[in-house]
């Protein structure tokens, strides 16, 4: 302010103003620097103003007129403003109008021919008077001045900006102002449509910083950051804006001038939503249009700023009905809709505006949460399921979310079971699987909300103040229409006691009868007859039946089956024409057109398949959509019926593939003329409902319960619709009987997954949250029943001293035998260990099916330390305690209980961690673990059992084989030790009186093979209890127990050869490297051929033989089981099922092999076996090397094992095989000489004497033999062409090895015995076909070509004293004297 006259002395005291005399500052002295303040903005705005472009060019003085009267208004109103800074008259600033100080500002703003410079100073200054409060809400003109501050943001020119740089500085400006604007003292006195304008403008820059391609990635920032100010200032005042009802306050409110309220907050948060629902529409493109890069990026800004709008409303949305309605309807929607089609982090911001939205309001869509729980499961990836479970787990931090789920949804007949599905979906989630490795990020999400939701329920369930037992039972004696009855106070029912039905016990009574309803729905589907007795005997319909509650169950039961409720609702009987009636008027169908109410009703059943009974039920859908119709369209109930029969035939007709030609839409408007009361109804009308049928198919006739239905809009709008007639949220806490229940719906997934993370994990957290879990579980459950402790207390005496346990194991075994009876044993108890684990064989014909698949664990403690105490102590307790558990007692009944009680047992059955006793055994001594094998193998032999069916004795004999399989498991490090005294319990077994070889025999080769596998899959033991032997010792025993096993019963070879197959092929093509004995290789291959033999495993057994002759699987051949492998393999080429190209295969394979004995011969036998796998192991191995040894040539041992196998096979039946194996065997030869395998003169004679020369002899007498039959010409030149092929192999391999031969002392004979078979084959050919036979041509031939190769070699020369000359020379004038002059011209 001015200094007065009076102030101007020299020596008086300084101004007030100028000492500060207190700690409150003198008004004065605030408004001297806005003044100041001003007068700076004044004078920096003119000086841009004047300033020229070229402050050094020269311009004409009528130029600069010209320029200074464009600016001279600007000019004069900011040296007006100059002219009022500091003048005495003027009073406080906050008390004057603020136009009078903002609008020369203003005007350059607005203005068209202010430079761009001065436009961003003018709007500098205007954003410092809006930021130091020059002016409040209760100034003079503040109304008027925040709406000009508005009006020329809106005004503001920037088309005239030419300079991108500028342009962007003006835009930045105005970012500033806007916010700066909404964040004013005074900006409560804006008007909603000013409000909107500002939202508005604020994306207006958003769209042209991206679209432009001028704006920077700074301004597309600041435009985003600006637009979340200003929702965050807008809807940070609706805390403060009183309830409008239904908005008719808001008019009343801008009438008043009372500033902006919830009306602007709607029109925002709708266009928030249409951001949404246009997400494609807004990303830019080519031609520069939107204003996003991607629809990710549309939906991340518009989630980011409903969040913020929902956070700052908070409790305050609820009051508003039509924001409420908006939130619920469209926001809604596109959450449901784009939870599953966008990125994690999409995702997480849709779940974090969910939980905003049910933190603050506590009333949401159901829907949600079903799509949450799907995307949980995984079924749109592991990168969703991760966000999604992670949202799930910020809703059970919730105090309130557990128990609001369970009363909300597992209470309601009309919706699923949520909680228990969010329960079972965590527990599926964190289950560790077997040999994983560390838990995955999933996982440890999954487990840590299941942990918070057990503690939540533990904390809350006020366990001291518990009522006795009978207080929890639910009386369901009378019949109450329940599906859409509602909690009210005033009609209570009154208990038995006379006392008044609470909340509580209304809940528990509803879920009762869901239950009940459920297990009825079940009897239905099966036979409908049933199920209306049991809904009688649960008093969920009245006796007799009546109409309106039969019409209930059909339409609000979950899992009936749709083809069989549309049978029922076809009838013509009176009764079910009632019960259609009742079912069709429980929908509601105002307001819905007509194909969207025929969707929703066929929803809910399937159309029968008479004719009659569609058009009972459409007749019923008609009747109800007339009344109900609201737009008037039909005149008569029949109309509705003419064109819903129409609807049906075009669905049927647009989208049926057999329909070749398609009814078009003037064909449907054509056949619907006149059905309305002789009038035709809008085409409008009738091309709405084509094209919405032609674009969505009506589910009519389809059985597919399942199938996934898309959230299209108009379904959307008709779910909302319906979920406004149901009934509401229902907040709630915990109640001590509903936190029970609770508890019992998810305890028994609950304690099976964290048993399970408990044994597997390894880190210390991890263990701590299990502990927690488990303790939060200890302190909910209760147990009562003096059986169920007792067999508590069994069990954990067996697991902690069972070192000291000897003949009490057989109490043990027949506890557990009964609790498998009574069904209450756990699957984990085999499923859990080592042994079980292996998968089973499927394939035995007479096994019976066993215990149902649980994903429970027997383990609650892992109680590691093991007590101490006298073996007969212990085993005097143990039979004390096995006695609670006689069938004949009354533990059994307890322990058969039903309903609650059951499920309870089944938990302290899980406690006892039964299968630890054998997963754990590796910790007993030998002599304990020698008594537990001898139990569990005289108790599957049937010693002391009683079998009431075979059925019964087959079962508990392969259980009892599972367990010797997890103990065998258990102990491999020791099988060589322990082991043997088991076998020779085989034998004492299989003497006792009842002993039935078939089940015991069918079981144990089952469960040795799978222990067979666990032992050729796991490395060589390492530790120093193991020596170096014992893994071959332990591989020989364990042979030795399979080939007895199949001994005692060779049907068995037949009645399980498919899982028999299964195992030898697994461990002959995974686990071939382990085999390390010729027993085991023996015994493998033996059941391979045997159990091959069948056309149902032919195949994957000939593809494992295959397998290990070829290049891939070479490397397990050896020399000491080559002889086994090629028995095994002319067993599958000459059965009788295999197809040619196999047996082909398999013969190429066998000769083949020659190479195998030519490397062998080269390295000197150095094969994979020769070093530590086979020497020694056996007796077996042994004596096969000196056998060869004695013959003096190992490789021509092998090989002539190989050429009689080939022998063999050129007898079978089939010509294509007999002539194939003559080949391969004349290949193997050829093979064996270009590989150099030195026979040695006496091997080459071997070959031929044991080989060729029999083959040709078997070959000749087969042919005279078809020969003398009667009309067997085909096979008797069938075999005549097998000779053929065997003399020219004769042939081919007397010239190939004629060098080695002619060095043998008895070539002489051996000649001789060559042409004595030439003459034999002449002779055959006569007898057989006459003389005119191919061998007639063919002797000769190979004669010539023979002696032509001795002459060569100089064997067959004339020396005196050399016989071989005269004896030859005489031979071939009695077999071929037609090339006698040829071979001895002389």
């Amino acid at each position: 302010m001015a200094r007065t006259a009076g102030d101007d002395e020299d020596d008086g005291p300084p101004p007030a103003y100028a000492t500060q005399r207190g700690p409150r500052r003198d008004p004065r002295l605030k408004d001297l620097g806005i003044s100041c303040m001003l007068n700076t903005e004044v004078a920096a705005l003119l000086a841009v103003i004047r300033r020229r472009p070229d402050p050094y060019s020269y311009l004409p003085p009528a130029v600069a007129a010209a320029e200074d009267a464009a600016f001279a208004g600007l000019i004069g109103s900011l040296k007006t403003l100059r002219g009022l800074l500091f003048q005495p008259r003027h009073g406080a600033w906050r008390c004057s109008d603020p136009s009078t100080y903002l609008t020369p500002f203003l005007d350059v703003v607005q203005s068209e021919e202010a430079p761009p410079a001065a436009t961003g100073v003018a709007l500098s200054s205007v954003l410092k008077i809006l930021r130091i409060d020059v002016f409040d809400e209760c100034s003079p003109g503040a109304r008027d001045a925040v709406h000009a501050v508005l009006a020329a943001l809106t005004n503001c020119r920037m088309e005239r900006i030419s300079d991108a740089g500028a342009e962007e500085a003006v835009l930045l400006r105005v970012l500033q102002v806007l916010a700066a604007v909404l964040r004013t003292r005074a900006a409560p006195l804006l008007s909603d449509t000013s409000v909107c304008t500002a939202v508005n403008t604020c994306f207006q820059i958003v769209q042209h910083a991206a679209s432009s391609g001028r704006g920077s990635e700074l301004l597309q920032r600041t435009a985003r950051h600006c637009m979340h100010e200003i929702l965050q200032a807008v809807f940070a005042r609706l805390p403060d804006i009183r309830d409008d009802g239904d908005g008719d306050g808001d008019a009343a409110a801008v009438s008043s001038g009372a500033g902006f309220g919830a009306r602007c907050m709607v029109d925002v948060f709708n266009f928030l939503c249409s951001l949404l629902a246009n997400a494609p529409d807004m990303v830019v493109t080519a031609d520069g249009q939107g204003a996003f890069t991607s629809e990710e990026d549309v939906m991340l800004f518009s989630l980011v700023l409903v969040n913020s709008a929902v956070e700052l409303g908070g409790e305050a949305i609820g009051k508003h009905a039509k924001l409420l309605r908006l939130i619920q309807d469209d926001l809604f929607y596109h959450l449901i809709n784009y939870a599953t089609e966008y990125s994690p982090l999409v995702l997480s911001m849709i779940c974090s505006t969910a939980l905003n939205l049910y933190h603050f309001l506590r009333s949401w869509r159901r829907s949600f949460m079903f799509v949450l729980l799907r995307v949980c499961g995984g079924a749109n990836g592991p990168q969703l399921q991760e966000v999604a479970v992670e949202a799930l787990i910020s809703f059970i931090r919730q105090p309130t979310f557990v128990i609001e789920m369970y009363v909300n949804y597992d209470c309601d007949p009309l919706l699923r079971n949520v909680f228990e599905e969010v329960g079972k979906l965590l527990c599926k989630a964190a289950f560790p699987a077997p040999s994983s490795g560390p838990m995955t990020a999933v996982q440890l999400q999954a487990f840590e909300g299941l942990v918070n939701m057990i503690t939540t329920i533990a904390d809350n369930v006020e366990v001291d103040k518990a009522p006795d037992h009978d207080a929890y039972a639910v009386d369901v004696s009378e019949f109450r229409l329940f599906w859409t009855e509602r909690w009210d106070p005033s009609t209570a029912a009154s208990l038995a006691g006379g006392e008044r039905e609470t909340w509580v016990d209304f809940v528990r009574k509803r879920k009762v009868r869901k239950k009940k309803v459920a297990i009825a729905a079940n009897h239905y589907n099966r036979d409908q007859k049933k199920g209306v007795e049991y809904l009688r005997l649960c008093h969920l319909v009245p006796t007799p039946p009546e109409p309106r509650s039969m019409a209930f169950f059909l339409r609000y039961s979950p899992g009936l089956d749709k083809n069989k409720i549309g049978e029922f609702l076809g009838d013509p009987d009176e009764f079910n024409l009632r019960v259609l009636k009742e079912f069709t008027e429980t929908f509601h169908f105002t307001g819905a057109i007509l194909d969207t109410a025929l969707r929703t009703y066929l929803e809910t059943f399937r159309l029968p398949g008479e004719s009659q009974k569609i058009q009972r039920i459409l007749e019923a859908f008609s009747e109800r959509f007339f009344e109900q119709q609201t737009t008037g369209v039909f005149a008569t109930k029949d109309a509705a019926f003419i064109l819903c029969y129409s609807l049906i035939m075009l669905n049927t007709d647009l989208h049926n593939p057999q329909v070749k030609k398609k009814m078009s839409e003037e064909d449907f408007i054509r056949n619907n003329r006149a059905i309305n009361d002789k009038k035709d109804l809008p085409r409008e009308y009738l091309s709405e409902l084509f094209h919405s049928i032609s674009t969505n198919a009506i589910t009519v006739f389809s059985s597919s319960a399942s199938a996934t239905v898309e959230m299209t809009p108009s379904r959307w709008a008709d779910l909302v619709k319906r979920s406004r007639g149901m009934e509401p949220f229902t907040p709630c806490d915990f109640k001590h009987k509903l936190s029970r229940e609770v508890f019992i719906a998810v305890s028994g997934p609950t304690v099976a997954t964290l048993a399970a993370i408990f044994d597997g994990a390894d880190d210390e957290e991890t263990l701590s949250q299990c502990v927690e879990g488990l303790v939060s579980v200890a302190r909910v459950a209760r147990n009562e029943l003096k059986p169920r402790m007792a067999t508590l207390a069994l069990f954990t005496i067996a697991n902690r001293f069972g070192e000291s346990v000897r003949g009490a194991w057989k109490n043990v075994l027949d506890c557990l035998l009964k609790l498998k009876r009574l069904k209450l044993l756990p699957p984990s108890v085999i499923d859990g260990g080592g042994g079980g684990s292996e998968q089973r064989p499927p394939g035995h014909r007479h096994r019976a099916s066993s215990a149902s698949e649980s994903s429970g664990s027997g383990v609650i403690y892992n109680t590691t330390d093991r007590g101490v105490g006298t073996s007969r102590h212990v085993s005097s307790m143990i039979g004390r305690f096995s006695q609670f558990l006689s069938l004949d007692g009354v533990g059994g009944e307890s322990l058969l209980s039903v309903g609650s009680e059951f499920e309870n047992n089944l938990k302290i059955i899980q406690q006892c961690q039964a299968g630890r006793i054998f997963t754990e055994s590796g910790k007993l001594p030998d002599e304990a673990l020698q008594n537990l094998g001898r139990a569990l193998i005289f108790a599957a032999g049937g010693k002391g059992q009683k079998f009431s069916t075979p059925v019964e004795e087959e079962e508990t004999v392969g259980f009892c084989w599972d367990l010797v399989a997890m103990l065998a498991s258990a102990n491999l490090h020791r099988f060589a030790t322990f082991w043997p005294p088991l076998l020779d319990c085989f034998s004492a077994v299989s003497q006792l009186p009842l002993f039935s070889p078939c089940p015991f025999a069918e079981k144990a080769i089952v469960a040795l093979f799978r222990v067979a596998v666990k032992m050729l899959s796991s490395p060589p033991s390492t530790t120093s209890t193991q020596r170096p032997g014992d893994s071959r010792v332990a591989e020989e025993l364990m042979f030795k127990s399979i080939n007895m096993m199949w001994k005692l019963d060779k049907e068995i070879l037949d009645t399980c050869c498919e899982g028999i197959s299964e195992s030898v092929v697994r461990l002959l093509t995974e686990h071939a490297a382990g085999v390390q004995t010729p027993l085991g290789w023996k015994t493998l291959l033996h059941l391979l051929t045997v159990t091959g033999r069948h056309p149902e495993t032919f195949d994957q057994s000939v593809a494992a033989m295959i397998k290990i002759m070829s290049s891939d699987g070479g490397a397990h051949v050896t020399r000491f089981n080559y002889a086994a492998i090629i028995e095994a393999a002319f067993g599958f080429a000459a059965l009788k099922i295999s197809p040619l190209d196999v047996s082909t295969r398999i013969l190429e394979l066998m000769a083949e092999s020659v190479n195998w004995l030519v490397q062998w011969h080269k390295s000197g036998y150095s094969d994979p076996g020769s070093g530590g796998g086979f020497s020694g192991g056996s007796s077996s191995s042994s004596s096969s090397v000196d056998d060869a040894a004695r013959m003096g040539n190992l490789a021509a041992n092998m090989f002539i094992k190989l050429a009689e196998a080939l022998r063999k096979t050129s007898l079978v039946r089939r010509e294509e095989i007999r002539c194939q194996a003559v080949f391969e065997l004349g290949r193997a030869f050829n093979l064996a000489a270009a590989g150099d395998l030195d026979f040695g003169p006496a091997g080459c004679l071997a070959c031929f004497n044991l080989v060729v020369f029999a083959m040709v002899d078997d070959l000749t007498e087969k042919t005279l033999e078809y020969s003398r039959r009667e009309g067997a010409e085909r096979e008797t030149r069938s075999m005549e062409g097998t000779l053929a092929a065997a003399a020219e192999l004769l042939a081919d391999v007397f010239v190939l090895l004629l060098p080695t031969l002619a060095q043998a002392p008895g070539f002489r004979t051996f000649w001789l015995g060559v042409l004595r078979r030439m003459d034999t084959c002449i002779k055959c050919d006569l007898a057989a076909g006459g003389g005119a036979g191919v061998m007639q041509e063919l002797v000769p031939r190979m004669l010539k070509r023979m002696i032509m190769e001795m002459k060569l070699k100089e064997v067959l020369v004339p020396r005196e004293g050399d016989e071989l000359w005269e004896i030859t020379h005489i031979q071939i004038q009695w077999i071929a004297p037609a090339v006698k002059d040829e071979l001895f011209p002389d």
